[in-house]
């Protein structure tokens, strides 16, 4: 499948790596099928983006939280996730939105709002979890400039 994009441009899309959120995302309903690219300069080491199928103008930039919070152990709903099929932990991938704005050195993710994505069935779901210690907006300047540094 050929898509046109705001950020990649036209790309054609393997319909094995649609990935299909049956409830959409948050703020989004009607927005259901995505695909992961990342930017080929950049590499796949760490933002991601989610991109719209359904809506070729809409991709959100997320990462895995573990490179920026290792001890990152979500409490999730099991009836906020059956829609995507029975999970193991090798077919879960976990990503958090991150927000990006004009001062960089304010970056976050979104620690309270993951998407649990069934690599095996290819189906996903935003969630809200119950861990009160994840902030909607937790800074991750400072980490990713260490890790650069280390690098």
């Amino acid at each position: 499948m050929k898509l046109t994009t705001r950020i990649f441009g036209e790309v054609e899309i393997d319909d094995s790596k649609i990935i299909c959120f049956p409830n959409g995302i948050i703020g989004f309903p009607d927005l259901q099928k995505f695909t992961l690219m990342h930017d080929e300069d950049q590499g796949s080491g760490t933002i991601k983006w989610l991109q719209s199928i359904d809506e070729p103008n809409f991709a959100m930039p997320v990462m895995d939280p573990l490179v920026v919070c290792p001890d990152y152990k979500p409490l999730v709903d099991k009836t906020e996730v059956e829609a995507i099929g029975d999970l193991d932990e090798e077919d879960m991938l976990v990503l958090v939105t991150v927000t990006v704005p004009h001062d960089l050195t304010k970056m976050t993710v979104n620690l309270k709002g993951p998407f649990i994505i069934n690599t095996k069935d290819m189906k996903a779901s935003q969630t809200i979890i119950d861990n009160d210690e994840y902030p909607v907006k937790f800074p991750i300047y400072d980490i990713l400039q260490k890790d650069k540094e280390k690098g």
